[in-house]
């Protein structure tokens, strides 16, 4: 499976420990993980725990997490994956965070669009799903830019804690 891809400012390599640290920074902020399925970390350890976890579901071909840097700094801006991937029916779900102090250029968009190119032609996926917190303006927003269809609302869908939480399912095929 691919363990990089490039863009006009990024470059998006396969995650790994040595990401840690910069990774904690990002998801240690509460504006960065409010909208996603963890609480925001407090000790790097979850950052490492976090990228092994999602290297042992590469190892199995179940996901796959990149670390984006951005080209120019060569600094670690977020992270953005096929958060599942089902070969079986030709799909896969996307997930991505940005720092904060990195939102609003264009970034996620840039990042995506590179994981949508990839998954359609060279890994001949069909569909490309994201589930967002309905609340979660800015990406919904990325994913009508990018021509995502909403499909529904999953009621109750998740649970953060004690809280059962609502999803909006978008997705994109490859025919779109």
């Amino acid at each position: 499976m691919i363990t990089e891809l490039h863009t006009e400012r990024l470059y998006l390599r396969k995650m790994n420990v040595s990401d840690a640290a910069s990774l904690f920074k990002v998801w240690s902020d509460p504006d960065v993980t409010r909208f996603m399925n963890i609480t925001h970390f407090t000790d790097e350890n979850q950052a490492i725990a976090m990228i092994n976890l999602l290297n042992d579901l590469s190892q199995e071909n179940k996901a796959i997490r990149f670390s984006i840097f951005a080209q120019e700094s060569n600094e670690i801006i977020g992270s953005c994956g096929y958060n599942s991937l089902d070969f079986d029916n030709l799909k896969a779900e996307i997930g991505y965070d940005i720092a904060r102090s990195h939102w609003g250029k264009g970034y996620a968009t840039e990042a995506i669009s590179s994981l949508l190119a990839h998954a359609f032609s060279t890994m001949k996926l069909n569909r490309m799903e994201a589930k967002v917190d309905p609340s979660n303006v800015n990406s919904i927003k990325l994913l009508q830019k990018l021509n995502f269809t909403y499909e529904g609302t999953l009621r109750a869908y998740e649970r953060v804690g004690e809280t059962f939480s609502d999803l909006s399912m978008y997705s994109k095929l490859a025919t779109d």
